[in-house]
């Protein structure tokens, strides 16, 4: 929902222009690769489907998580493709080959979205959980 809104709030306040913070910057950009703008050439059918699978993935492995940190990845994940996903589906030029709306700019780093950092903060917590051996599944010490 927070991407959502935020994608629409760029949408109608960024055309044109750029909002610029210390190091930060709000500028309304496009993408057709993979997240933070990059694979630019991957057919967006390809991502489409691949932002489907992981949401299919998480719907069946969301019941059988015994952890709430493991549950927030999910929800983190599922958040961040079902944004992306949204913007292939109803975006330009057509069905599962619009372009994501990108809006974050931070020097030295591709341009991103709420979606983008979702998935990225999903990982990361992915990776500590995995570090401390705290399994996602009941009797699941391999996470």
């Amino acid at each position: 929902m927070l991407d959502h809104l935020t994608k629409r709030w760029a949408l109608t306040s960024l055309p044109g222009k750029s909002i610029k913070f210390a190091f930060l910057k709000f500028e309304l950009t496009t993408n057709s690769g993979a997240a933070f703008g990059l694979g630019a050439t991957w057919a967006g059918i390809f991502l489409g489907l691949f932002a489907t699978l992981a949401s299919a993935t998480v719907f069946y492995f969301a019941p059988k998580i015994v952890n709430k940190f493991w549950a927030i990845v999910l929800a983190l994940v599922l958040g961040g493709a079902l944004g992306n996903l949204t913007d292939r589906v109803f975006n330009a030029p057509g069905f599962l080959q619009g372009s994501v709306t990108d809006w974050i700019v931070l020097p030295h780093w591709p341009n991103f979205n709420i979606a983008d950092t979702s998935i990225v903060c999903a990982a990361i917590l992915a990776f500590v959980l995995t570090l401390k051996n705290i399994a996602p599944i009941e009797g699941n010490k391999n996470a």
